[in-house]
């Protein structure tokens, strides 16, 4: 038996030239199938959009085409269908604005990432002017990174704007809005678009409040035990402040306390294993969740479960499948809602992760058309896809269980089977069956 010689330091940079070359075939490679992509989401956007130009129809319809064609491709790939909707978006504005960027694009010139940095400071310009930007952007990204390309082209742009920065402020300010990215390990980013002065003004009073914090430890004992860093302290001032504080615009404050804007608190939904909340070992076995972002730590959960002055729901679940047998009460308006929750613990679209509390109780038979209201006819649906549902041609029965099946215009059909808990048994197929309780050992009759 003899070892593979080992390459020597000569052969090091061959090996090397010759990996770099195949990565660069890849993304060649790669490159071109994206923007094949590209295309046929744009001719799918376009599809969407002939049709109802064809029916005179209005631009709420005209969106709830587009968004109809996207969840017909979202299901098929077991995708978000918002995230197809805006990728359709960004498809039409590639194929319609910006041919030069698509043919560079598919000829492996550019990287997906220079595509979206070429999007992302287009898209203010008009469309009269797209096409000569179009041109400069491409020759501009020539032996450039992503990053080098963005700064590059804010200040072609600039240039192209018919109108002045200061218009465009007044404008771009309607934008303002706060999202939340979820991330691993219980942790996720809050990020929130506001006007540049603002968001620096924030940052540096969250700066300084962390520093005046950091320098009280020279002088008290107690809290020269904190070790928070600056960065950390940031955020804990942050958070504190917007889930306690009460903002100075609420019409409704006076001056003996918190108005209604104050008197607000924050909702999560929330779902503890009973276990988990004993056992201080399990949480990785069956952890609690936060719905629609994940799992999070068995401390905060024991810790929301100590404090929180709301009663809890109790979910009874099957000790094998995991599916919810029953909840603590049982009658339509509080009752109801509560086992559909724990039940569905989210949106039922399938792949939609909008948590149950903010979403509507549907009928999945309409009322109006003799559907009853008991948990076999009802589930949870955000206001995206309850409106899909009865203003687009998909359609949705619910089976046994409270399974629901979801019929696509094109006659696909896609299930979404309410999550079961943990801990919910899994037989693998080699296993033995679990025992019957109903059997008494004897010998079958046959």
């Amino acid at each position: 038996m003899h070892d593979e010689p080992s390459p020597t330091n000569s052969d090091g940079p061959r090996l090397l030239s010759a990996l770099v070359d195949e990565v660069r075939r890849a993304s060649t490679a790669l490159a071109a199938a994206e923007a094949s992509r590209a295309r046929a989401l744009a001719e799918a956007g376009h599809l969407a959009l002939e049709v109802m130009a064809g029916l005179c129809a209005s631009s709420r319809a005209a969106e709830l085409a587009l968004r109809e064609v996207a969840s017909e491709i979202a299901a098929a790939e077991s995708i978000s269908d918002r995230t197809v909707q805006t990728q359709i978006g960004r498809a039409l504005a590639l194929v319609d604005d910006y041919p030069e960027t698509l043919a560079a694009w598919e000829e492996g010139k550019l990287t997906r990432a220079h595509v979206g940095v070429i999007l992302d400071i287009g898209s203010p310009l008009p469309v009269e002017v797209r096409g000569e930007f179009d041109e400069v952007a491409v020759t501009t990204a020539e032996g450039l990174s992503p990053e080098r390309l963005r700064s590059r082209l804010a200040a072609l742009a600039e240039r192209l704007h018919p109108t002045t920065l200061t218009e465009r402020h007044h404008r771009g300010r309607d934008t303002r809005c706060v999202r939340i990215t979820t991330g691993p390990d219980g942790m996720s980013d809050l990020v929130a678009t506001l006007p540049t002065v603002l968001a620096v003004g924030i940052y540096d009073r969250l700066t300084h409040q962390a520093r005046a914090l950091i320098d009280t430890r020279l002088d008290d004992p107690i809290a020269s035990t904190d070790e928070r860093t600056t960065a950390q302290l940031r955020a804990d001032i942050l958070a504190d402040l917007l889930l306690t504080g009460s903002p100075e615009a609420d019409p409704t404050r006076t001056d003996d306390g918190p108005g209604t804007l104050g008197a607000i608190r924050a909702r999560v939904q929330v779902v503890v294993p009973a276990l988990t909340v004993l056992d201080r070992d399990g949480e990785n076995t069956d952890p609690a969740e936060l719905i629609g972002h994940g799992p999070i730590d068995a401390t905060t959960a024991r810790a929301l479960a100590d404090v929180t002055t709301l009663p809890w729901d109790r979910v009874i679940t099957h000790p094998i499948t995991g599916a919810v047998l029953h909840t603590d009460t049982y009658q339509r308006t509080t009752a109801i809602d509560r086992h559909l929750r724990a039940r569905d613990r989210h949106c039922r679209w399938p792949g939609c992760t909008v948590p149950a509390i903010r979403c509507e109780v549907d009928n999945t038979h309409d009322y109006a058309l003799g559907g009853s209201t008991d948990v076999a006819n009802l589930a949870h649906l955000c206001q995206r896809h309850h409106t899909q549902k009865q203003f687009t041609r998909w359609a949705v029965k619910q089976l046994p269980g409270g399974t629901l099946q979801w019929t696509s215009p094109t006659g696909r059909t896609y299930t979404d089977e309410p999550l079961p808990y943990s801990p919910a048994v899994r037989f693998l197929p080699d296993d033995p069956p679990p025992p019957d309780p109903d059997d008494d050992g004897s010998s079958p009759p046959f």
